[in-house]
C-alpha cells in the first residue's frame, strides 16, 4: 500500500488516530526555533500573535523566491513556462516602468484580467514600489469595473484585451485614471490612450531574457496598505477591503502549517517535501487564490499551473500532463472533476489534495474525493476581510467532521458573540463569529462608518452564525448577512433586488438562495408586479444581465400576485419564499 492509500485508509478511522490533540500538535509546530514559531507584535496599538518567520513585505517575499528557487519553474500557462528568475526579472521591469509612469507609494493601480502569467507580475510590481494593487473582478460588467476604478481612485489600469473593451465606454467618467496597459492584445487595435503591456516587459516566453535587475527600494512597512480587494456591500455597492503587507503575508505559512498539523495528528513526522504542483482554477482577483494559493506557492517554491478559464475536461488533461498534486477552490471544482464522463481516461494518481471553501459543501463530497479520486479533502473558512485563511480542515479531521470547517490557525483568535448584546457566549453556543489576528484588514476604503460597524477593537464581525466546540473546531450554522454564495462568489441580495426594482413593472422583489449540488447555492428571485404591468422571467433575467455580472442573474424568477410577505418590522420573510422553490 502506498503512502497516499495509507492516508486514505487512516482517514476512514484507523486505530490509534489521532496521535496528538490539536493543542499538542500546535505546541510542537510553534515551539521556539521552529518554522512556525510565533511572536507578539503591536498592530494598530494592540499586541497580536504573528508568524516570526514570514517575510516582512511583499518585495521581500519576491526577492526570497528569486534567491532560493531561481531556476525552478514557477508558472505554467498553455505553452508558456516561466521560471522564478524570469518572473522576478519581469516584476523588476514592470516596477521600474510604473515608477517612470509616475506611480508612487500609496497610489492605486488596478488589475483586471483572467488568470494569466502577467497577473502575478503586475501584482508584485505594483506592491514592490509601495503602491496599492486593486484586483478587480474580471467577471464584472464594464459599469461595475468603472465603479471599482472610480471608488479606488486608480491612477493606472493593467488589464487583458477583453477588459480594456469593457471599460472603454466609461473612460470619460474616470478622471483619475491616466493610463491603461493591455496584456496579450495580440496585434488587435487598441484605443489611442492604451498601451500594450508587452511594450514594457515583453511576452511571457521572453521573461528570462529581460535584463537582471533588483526591485526599487519600496521603503514599505509591514502595516502599509498593499491591496484593495472588493467585497459586495449590503447596501448594493461593493466595498474595498484595505489589506496590508502583513495581512497578506500571514497566509504564506498557513497552508504549510495545516499540512504539518495533519501529519502530526496521524502520527507522521513532518518532512520537507519536494516542489509540489498546484492547479490554480480560481481567479486571482479573489483573496483565496491571491493571498493563499499564490503566496503559499512563492514561499514554498512550488509550481503553479494556470487556467485562463475553468474547464473540467482540460483540467483532467493538465493534472495528468503536469503531475498536479493539489487543486480546488470551491466545491463545484471537485464535483465536476469527480463526475466528468472522461475521468477514467486520465491518470490522476499524482493528485493528493483537493481543498476548497467559500461555499456550502455536502458531506458526500468528502467521501467521493477519497473514494473516487483517492485524494485527501481539505476545507477552510475565510473572507475578504480576513485576507483569506482563518481556519483549515483537512485529511482525517475533515473526514471525521465533514460539517465543520476546522480549527483556527495559531495566530488567529475566534469568538462567538451574542448577536443582540455583542457579548461572548460559552463553548458550544450559537452566535455571530468574530475574528481577530494579523490577517484582519485595516478596514474599508473610504468607508469610515461601515468600518466602525464591522471592525471592533481589533476584531472583525463576520456576519456568519457559528459555534465552536471544546477543541476549537468551527462550524458555520447560518449567515446573518443577506447573501447568496454561488460557487464561491458572494451575491448580496440587495444589489440584485435594487436592479429588479429599477424595472418599470416591478414593485416588490426579493432574492434568495436555492440549493445546488455543484455550486452550493444559486440565486433565485420572487417579484410582484405593479397593477396592469407584466414582465416575463426571461425579460427580468436579461434586465439583470445587462447591469450586473452574469453570476448574479437569478436562475429562476417566480411571480406573486400579492405583495411579498413581511414581518411586523416590514422585513421580507425570505424563509417562506425559499419554500416556493422546493
Amino acid at each position: 500500500m502506498d503512502a497516499q492509500s495509507a492516508r486514505i485508509e487512516a482517514a476512514g478511522g484507523a486505530a490509534g488516530w489521532p496521535a496528538m490533540t490539536i493543542a499538542e500538535a500546535t505546541a510542537a509546530l510553534t515551539a521556539p526555533g521552529a518554522l512556525f514559531e510565533m511572536e507578539d507584535v503591536e498592530i494598530g496599538g494592540r499586541p497580536l500573535r504573528t508568524w516570526k518567520n514570514q517575510p516582512r513585505t511583499l518585495a521581500a517575499l519576491a526577492r526570497r523566491a528569486r534567491d532560493m528557487f531561481g531556476t525552478r519553474e514557477f508558472i505554467i500557462y498553455e505553452d508558456d513556462r516561466v521560471t522564478y528568475d524570469g518572473w522576478f526579472r519581469a516584476v523588476c521591469a514592470l516596477a521600474l516602468a510604473l515608477r517612470d509612469a509616475g506611480v508612487g507609494k500609496g497610489d492605486r493601480v488596478a488589475i483586471a484580467m483572467r488568470n494569466l502569467p502577467e497577473w502575478p507580475v503586475a501584482f508584485f510590481a505594483v506592491t514592490a514600489i509601495g503602491a496599492i494593487a486593486v484586483p478587480l473582478n474580471a467577471w464584472w460588467t464594464g459599469g461595475e469595473l468603472a465603479y471599482g476604478l472610480a471608488d479606488s481612485g486608480a491612477k493606472l489600469l493593467i488589464c487583458d484585451y477583453r477588459r480594456s473593451c469593457d471599460i472603454a465606454p466609461f473612460r470619460g467618467q474616470l478622471s483619475e485614471l491616466r493610463e491603461v496597459w493591455v496584456a496579450r492584445a495580440q496585434g488587435r487595435a487598441l484605443a489611442d490612450d492604451t498601451t500594450p503591456l508587452e511594450s514594457r516587459i515583453g511576452p511571457a516566453a521572453g521573461y528570462g531574457d529581460l535584463p537582471e535587475r533588483d526591485l526599487p527600494d519600496e521603503n514599505a512597512d509591514p502595516d502599509d496598505g498593499a491591496t484593495i480587494f472588493y467585497t459586495s456591500g449590503t447596501t448594493g455597492k461593493p466595498k474595498g477591503a484595505l489589506g496590508t503587507h502583513r495581512n497578506i503575508l500571514t497566509c504564506t505559512l498557513t497552508g504549510a502549517f495545516a499540512s504539518q498539523r495533519s501529519a502530526l495528528r496521524r502520527g507522521e513526522v513532518p518532512a520537507e517535501k519536494p516542489a509540489r504542483t498546484g492547479l490554480l482554477v480560481i481567479p486571482l482577483f479573489h483573496v483565496t487564490a491571491c493571498n493563499s494559493s499564490l503566496m503559499g506557492t512563492l514561499m514554498a517554491g512550488n509550481r503553479l499551473v494556470m487556467m485562463r478559464k475553468w474547464d473540467a475536461g482540460k483540467a483532467l488533461a493538465l493534472i495528468e500532463r503536469e503531475n498536479v498534486n493539489t487543486t480546488g477552490g470551491v466545491p463545484a471544482i471537485a464535483w465536476q472533476i469527480i463526475e466528468h464522463p472522461d475521468r477514467e481516461k486520465y491518470d490522476l494518481s499524482s493528485l493528493e489534495l483537493i481543498s476548497y471553501g467559500g461555499a456550502p459543501s455536502a458531506p458526500e463530497l468528502v467521501r467521493r474525493i477519497g473514494g473516487d479520486l483517492k485524494s485527501l479533502p481539505g476545507n477552510g473558512y475565510g473572507m475578504t476581510e480576513t485576507s483569506a485563511t482563518v481556519t483549515f480542515h483537512g485529511a482525517e479531521d475533515y473526514v471525521n467532521r465533514p460539517e465543520s470547517c476546522g480549527p483556527p490557525m495559531p495566530v488567529t483568535d475566534l469568538r462567538i458573540m451574542d448577536v443582540d448584546t455583542a457579548t461572548p457566549l460559552p463553548t458550544g453556543a450559537v452566535g455571530e463569529l468574530w475574528v481577530r489576528g494579523p490577517q484582519v484588514v485595516k478596514g474599508y476604503w473610504n468607508r469610515p462608518e461601515e468600518t466602525a460597524e464591522a471592525f471592533v477593537d481589533g476584531w472583525v464581525r463576520t456576519g456568519d452564525i457559528a459555534r465552536l466546540d471544546e477543541e476549537g473546531f468551527l462550524t458555520i450554522v447560518d449567515r446573518a448577512k443577506d447573501i447568496v454564495i454561488r460557487g464561491g462568489e458572494n451575491i448580496y441580495s440587495s444589489e440584485v433586488e435594487n436592479v429588479l426594482y429599477e424595472h418599470p413593472a416591478v414593485t416588490d422583489a426579493a432574492l434568495v438562495g436555492i440549493p445546488d449540488k455543484v455550486l452550493g447555492e444559486q440565486p433565485a428571485a420572487v417579484v410582484h408586479c405593479a397593477p396592469r404591468r407584466t414582465a416575463s422571467e426571461a425579460e427580468l433575467q436579461q434586465w439583470v444581465r445587462e447591469r450586473l455580472a452574469g453570476f448574479k442573474v437569478p436562475v429562476r424568477v417566480l411571480f406573486q400576485s400579492e405583495p411579498l410577505p413581511r414581518n411586523a418590522n416590514g422585513k421580507i420573510l425570505k424563509a417562506e419564499l425559499k419554500r416556493l422553490f422546493a
